[in-house]
């Protein structure tokens, strides 16, 4: 696995650290929306965004949280239908390890 991206600031600016790791507990805990779900609508903006590494993180962890392949799947439906058939080449870069037939 990669670095995190974000380790340098552990001596760059372990406070800015601190508060980026606080918020996303905050948003990714269980709410109204399960964990799961939040996870895939993180994946799905990323996708959308064009980040590899911002899609596989998420999708990675809802499987974790209890996702499944067609929960996800569905997910980048609507994310390529509101942003374009680029997520879809993204994503799958990111979820060809996840998902691959072994």
């Amino acid at each position: 696995m990669t670095e995190h991206p974000l380790k340098i600031y552990e001596t760059l600016d372990s406070n800015l650290l601190r508060h980026l790791e606080n918020s996303r507990d905050f948003v990714f805990s269980d709410g109204a929306l399960p964990r799961k779900f939040k996870l895939i609508i993180a994946m799905a903006f990323d996708a959308s965004y064009g980040t590899v590494q911002g899609v596989k993180s998420p999708a990675e962890q809802a499987v974790e949280a209890g996702a499944t392949k067609e929960e996800i799947t569905e997910a980048l439906r609507v994310a390529q239908h509101l942003s374009g058939t680029g997520c879809v080449y993204t994503a799958g870069q990111a979820l060809k390890e996840l998902f691959s037939e072994k």
